[in-house]
């Protein structure tokens, strides 16, 4: 196994980070294609299709037929539980009501529409299609968009299951542009989320003043922390399982036991491998704050009663029996999870992303106490006028 190998210190966790090489830039190339679709419309993002995704026909597809057997059985559960776990994440309105006599509404609002990007280079992922869907649509939103490039017929017939509104057959940065700010044929959305190369993400980045977005998605991670007594082969299966994702993936490794590490064995093909010698599990839980991978499997006892004080990772797996595969498709948790550290202030895909907050007031016979308040204020930072607003109230009735 290539695996590099390290024990544990205050600063292991950006050396960790520093094993994996930044993407080249791609900004320039992105603000040209953004400009060019957002000034060109249909015909520079129909010109970008053909060159970029080899697609020459209409944009928008029909979904396909729904799948049958197996991957239907599979997809049906996937949909249920992460449905269920997206309606947990969907608060209600909260009404407050204030001494001064006035009240405050706190409402909370889905978007009207919103675009999943599902990324479709190096396999079909319908997986994708569900983890942002089907959150969406327990979000509230209207309508759901599927960016497909390719219009592989998995992802069609996964869309067809899922119930998507519309699906555009382009990708890359001219589709994320084509979504954000609108075509002759396209409708601008809310909000896009999901998945997709550096192209992608960079685009995403860009258009974030003028469309929301889920975050920023880099190579995948992975970091397990295991106590002595745990089986290596079960550790071992699940870093090459999340090493598949490929070039800039980073699996990592850490016990308190050398004679565990020294058992893990496997192929992390184009993947960086790291094994890290802990002194106890107290240094790996400073690792995995510290590290904050998008995710976290916690095996044997003392490194599962660490779970209650984790704070900063995507998602977290506890137990033996708790793979992350499982959460890559069908235990319910979302497969879209900040990475490359952003778990310290960032969370994993979810209703939240599609919906937003908005205030309702209602000042009412408040007016004079407020503006006895508020007026002092508002003149003390030079704006007058701010306080006159206020204290012509003062009188008023309702």
């Amino acid at each position: 196994m290539r695996a590099e190998r390290f024990s544990w210190h205050p600063g292991v966790a950006a050396q960790l980070r520093a094993l994996v090489p930044g993407g080249a830039s791609v900004a320039g190339n992105v603000a040209d294609i953004v400009r060019a679709v957002r000034e060109g419309g249909d015909a520079a993002l129909r010109e970008f299709v053909r060159r970029f995704d080899g697609h020459d026909g209409t944009l928008r597809v029909g979904a396909g037929d729904p799948p049958e057997g197996d991957l239907r059985a599979g997809l049906e559960v996937a949909i249920a539980n992460v449905r269920a776990v997206a309606e947990a994440g969907v608060g209600s309105d909260v009404l407050v009501e204030l001494p001064q006599g006035h009240s405050v509404l706190v409402r909370e609002l889905p978007v009207r529409r919103a675009a999943i990007y599902v990324p479709g280079g190096r396999a079909p992922y319908p997986s994708t299609v569900v983890m942002g869907a089907v959150t969406a649509q327990a979000a509230g939103v209207e309508e759901v968009v599927v960016c497909a490039p390719g219009a592989h017929p998995v992802i069609l017939a996964a869309c067809a299951l899922c119930g998507v509104d519309e699906i555009y057959a382009m990708g890359g940065a001219h589709a994320i542009a084509g979504l954000a700010y609108g075509t002759e044929s396209i409708e601008r959305v809310d909000v896009i989320a999901g998945p997709g190369n550096l192209y992608v993400q960079e685009a995403k980045r860009q258009c974030s003043s003028d469309v929301g977005i889920d975050g920023f998605a880099g190579p995948s991670e992975l970091l397990v922390l295991a106590t002595g007594g745990t089986v290596p082969g079960v550790v071992s299966l699940d870093l090459a399982a999340q090493a598949e994702h490929g070039p800039g993936t980073i699996v990592v490794a850490a016990s308190d036991d050398p004679d565990f590490l020294d058992a893990i064995e496997f192929d992390p093909g184009d993947a960086v491998a790291v094994l890290v010698e802990l002194p106890d599990m107290e240094a790996g839980l400073e690792l995995a704050n510290a590290f904050a991978p998008e995710h976290l499997e916690l095996m044997g006892d003392a490194a599962e009663a660490l779970a209650p004080r984790v704070r900063s990772a995507g998602c977290v797996f506890v137990g033996v029996s708790g793979g992350t595969a499982f959460g890559d498709y069908v235990a319910g948790s979302n497969h879209c999870l900040p990475t490359g550290g952003a778990a310290r202030f960032a969370s994993g895909l979810g209703a939240r992303h599609f919906r937003r907050r908005m205030s309702e007031v209602r000042i009412g016979d408040a007016a004079a106490a407020l503006a006895q308040a508020g007026a002092p204020i508002a003149e003390a930072e030079g704006f007058v006028v701010h306080a006159q607003s206020m204290r012509d109230r003062e009188n008023a009735r309702p």
